[in-house]
């Protein structure tokens, strides 16, 4: 059913769904390469499952922010295409899978019809934009993170300067100091600042630059100590300008921009970021706050009558899961949901709450939890009834028995062990032995399924990875004990060390050991402040080294969390925007395209778009003729330097000018009609060139 072809009445969104059908069509038709199509699909949130033959759909939801119609609609489609299962991620998504490729079209029209997308929830472009749950609320906040967020997201989506980056680019806001929205582990994190200018505030951010997570975590750079708000945009935009140039796109491995402000240095970097603003459409970006209003008129809402029979329970749950608002009255209940997953009837029964009785709006937290905001104290009573019927008033909400886990070898290609298996048993550790933890919002442990650290284990107090421990001809399901990590505050974090692995299912009995010996031996200070006491990584290696001999397993060590056949080690080619290997045909198909979306961005007045489409037309007509001949095509900038060398200095492709000066010719102007049109001009004739030559070669 291809109905969804004149429903949608955005019509920049109706040409990209159709876009997608269409290129499905040509993907199962042949004419459409696996890899180029991977990469196509990837940017519209469709990703592949371990399970053959069905996808993970991403649902993009900036900063978190959902409303009742929202979430209805995503319960509509989850339920139409999907399975009935809505899983939070630690990037405030949602994911929904065991959906069929052919129905992805019309899934992503029906989710517009809320004004939701899944346009770049995945691939080589900028992911979702995280913010703390609590913006716009915090009584510590400066001011509310929201607008800014919204802002650069929309700023940045379909923006041609970052479709086709080396590798994902993940940006996050934090409301204040307490850095809630790990702006350390970002490729650009902000937290919010107001600096007293000539008397009167001005409202800016400290700029966090280039951290990530992954097999080798880098702690982000202060880039400023404070940027004036109104320079966000323009100073990200130069940063992915530099980054889509000059980052790495052959060896996945290196390809974050973590390691390209490495190889750079900071100053060096910092030095191209600043010559590329002569080239934006915008040196400053003021950014509206229309529309994020935190004083919502509930004055309308009757509060019904109810009864608290477990007054003691209730009291319990408003210290733990009640929390008061910057807004006088007004209250946020934080919802701890296991492991992220929830379901359809309980997803609907809290859209209608929020809607009736709140002000229409929650939050899905980093921590894989929902955040209700804007309820009146005299409608507690009723909250507490309504989402205890719903199993919603569960203690521990961001506490230390709220385990983080991404979904592991559940549904990820890349998953090693089982992630959710795990927390769920030492979830249940935690709250059968250790009930006093229930709200210690201090001590932090997260899972992951693998190195790639999606369930952020190498950044907290008790981390675990995910791997595998040979037993004689046999393999086991492992797990990496991470220790010592977690936030500091204000942009500064420590990076956990790795003390040991076990077989999985030893896993709750290395945190009962831990557990015991910091009750036992941390005299009441932090975790960090106690592993760091007691010496680091060899105290905690000594008493868990008896856990990690394989020379005793038993059968049950062979079998991991959540599974009842024997552990077999399969990990598929990974999908977290890998980067991808393009024909010479391909790669001429795509320069073309680009070259004909710059025509119609230059005819709709949209001179930043047509200017940098015709860029990466450039760039991509380069790569391949480079391509042809063998040549490695790892960054952009490489591939103008390359070309220049072998075919226009060779004297086989006759421009009349180095080809460098031709294409740099997009940050040495200022952005003008007159430029767009020479600038397309060029490589209309640059692609002609090639194309005659390669034809020439072929023939």
């Amino acid at each position: 059913m291809q109905s969804f072809r004149s429903e949608i009445e955005n019509p920049i969104v109706q040409k990209d769904i159709i876009e997608l059908a269409d290129k499905i069509q040509q993907f199962h038709e042949g004419k459409i390469d696996e890899e180029k199509f991977r990469s196509l699909r990837l940017a519209r949130g469709v990703y592949g499952q371990r399970q053959f033959g069905v996808q993970m759909i991403r649902i993009k939801l900036p900063y978190g922010k959902v409303t009742s119609d929202q979430l209805l609609r995503i319960c509509d489609v989850s339920e139409e295409y999907s399975r009935g299962r809505l899983h939070i991620t630690t990037r405030q998504d949602i994911q929904i899978h065991y959906v069929s490729l052919d129905r992805t079209p019309e899934l992503w029209a029906e989710l517009e019809k809320s004004d939701v997308t899944i346009r770049e929830a995945c691939g080589n472009a900028v992911r979702n934009v995280t913010a703390s749950p609590d913006a716009g609320i915090n009584p510590e906040e400066p001011f509310d993170v929201s607008p800014y967020a919204h802002a650069v997201f929309q700023f940045f989506l379909r923006n041609p300067i970052c479709q086709e980056l080396g590798r994902k680019f993940k940006v996050s806001f934090s409301s204040a100091d307490d850095d809630s929205a790990l702006s350390y582990m970002h490729d650009i994190g902000f937290i919010a600042k107001i600096k007293v200018v000539e008397g009167k505030p001005v409202l800016g951010f400290k700029v966090m630059l280039a951290g990530g997570l992954g097999s080798q975590p880098r702690l982000a750079d202060v880039a400023h100590e404070f940027l004036e708000a109104d320079k966000i945009i323009p100073y990200m935009e130069s940063i992915l300008r530099i980054f889509d140039r000059y980052g790495e796109r052959s060896k996945r491995a290196k390809a974050r921009l973590k390691f390209l402000v490495k190889d750079l240095g900071l100053e060096a970097f910092n030095e191209l970021v600043a010559n590329e603003q002569k080239a934006l459409a915008y040196q400053t970006f003021p950014i509206s706050t229309e529309g994020f209003d935190n004083e919502p008129d509930l004055s309308a809402i009757v509060a019904p009558e109810v009864t608290i029979e477990d007054t003691e329970a209730y009291e319990a749950w408003k210290t733990n899961n009640v929390f008061a608002q910057k807004q006088e009255g007004l209250y946020a209940i934080g919802i701890k949901i296991n492991i992220g997953d929830f379901y359809l009837p309980e997803a609907r029964a809290l859209a209608a709450l929020i809607r009736d009785y709140a002000a229409d709006e929650l939050r899905f937290t980093l921590r894989q939890n929902i955040l209700v905001r804007h309820v009146r104290e005299d409608l507690l009573p009723f909250f507490y009834t309504q989402l205890k019927a719903l199993g919603f008033t569960d203690l521990g909400y961001e506490s230390v028995v709220d385990i983080t886990a991404c979904p592991g070898t559940d549904t990820c290609n890349l998953g090693i062990a089982s992630s959710t298996g795990a927390a769920q048993e030492m979830g249940r550790v935690l709250r059968e032995e250790y009930p006093e933890f229930a709200n210690d919002s201090d001590l932090v442990i997260k899972i992951s399924g693998c190195m790639n650290a999606c369930g952020q284990h190498n950044l907290c107090n008790i981390g675990f990875q995910g791997m595998s421990v040979k037993a004689g001809q046999y393999v086991a399901p492992a797990l990496q004990v991470l220790l010592g990590g977690g936030t500091l505050g204000n942009g500064e974090a420590r990076i956990a060390d790795k003390v040991i692995k076990v077989p999985s299912k030893r896993g709750p009995e290395a945190l009962r050991l831990i557990l015991n010996d910091y009750i036992e031996n941390s005299g009441g200070v932090d975790f960090i402040e106690y592993y760091e006491s007691k010496g680091g990584q060899k105290y905690f290696y000594d008493f868990l080294k008896p856990l990690s001999s394989t020379d005793d397993l038993v059968e049950s060590d062979f079998i991991d969390w959540g599974n009842e056949e024997k552990y077999e080690k399969a990990v598929g080619v990974g999908e977290c925007a890998g980067v991808v290997i393009d024909l010479v045909a391909t790669l001429l198909y795509d320069s073309k395209e680009k070259l004909d979306s710059a025509k119609v961005a230059l005819s709709e007045g949209k001179l930043n778009d047509a200017i940098y489409f015709a860029y990466s037309s450039m760039v991509h007509t380069a790569k391949a003729l480079l391509t042809s001949e063998g040549t490695k095509t790892n960054t952009h900038n490489k591939i103008i330097t390359d070309f220049n060398d072998i075919f226009v200095k060779a004297g086989k492709i006759e421009l009349g000018t180095d080809f460098e000066d031709f294409v740099y010719q997009i940050n040495k102007n200022e952005q003008s009609e007159e430029f767009a049109n020479a600038y397309i001009a060029d490589a209309d004739k640059f692609y002609n060139l090639v194309d005659a030559y390669r034809a020439a070669e072929l023939a």
